[in-house]
């Protein structure tokens, strides 16, 4: 890598971070992380992406606050959002994976983000549900799915939209 995709990865680490802060607590908050992952993927591609999205894990293990709330440390991953967080990563590689098999067409970038997205929710859904059960109690999968997935599902498809949005006008400009 050069210096350059170095400093990009870093900047959009922090871009990241910075969505997270604008948030609206609930059970899972509501953040703009999913719109920094998918703009840092689209506009990065999916092997700077995808290091931005783990440099930016790696920030909040370590314990800087650029999780939601201003958190960070082991034990906001380790809690019921958790799951959530890690699948930014997921994410972003299965971002990755498809943009090296269908290119990075808008229409494969946006099959990507979507994809990209229930993979998220997928395991933050079984995370905080195995988090959940451990800490108080058994919980059913439709009521994980009322607080943590559908209630997202407009907001993601809006910020997903952004992302496009942001992608396609910006790409021209990181090349």
């Amino acid at each position: 890598m050069k210096t350059r995709d170095l400093v990009y990865c870093a900047v959009f680490a922090a871009l990241i971070a910075v969505c997270a802060w604008i948030s609206i607590p609930m059970t899972v908050p509501f953040t703009m992380q999913t719109f920094g992952v998918f703009a840092t993927v689209g506009l990065l591609g999916g092997k700077r992406g995808s290091l931005s999205v783990l440099v930016y894990l790696l920030l909040g293990a370590v314990g800087l606050p650029v999780f939601a709330g201003f958190k960070g440390g082991i034990g906001a991953l380790m809690g019921t959002t958790g799951g959530y967080i890690v699948g930014f990563l997921a994410s972003a590689l299965v971002m990755w994976g498809l943009e090296r098999l269908w290119g990075r067409s808008p229409r494969a970038l946006l099959a990507s983000m979507v994809l990209g997205l229930l993979v998220c929710y997928a395991l933050g859904t079984v995370w905080f549900m195995a988090v959940y059960a451990s800490t108080t109690g058994p919980v059913g999968v439709a009521t994980v799915l009322g607080w943590c997935v559908f209630p997202f599902l407009i907001p993601d498809g809006v910020k997903i939209a952004l992302a496009m949005l942001v992608s396609a006008r910006l790409a021209k400009y990181l090349r």
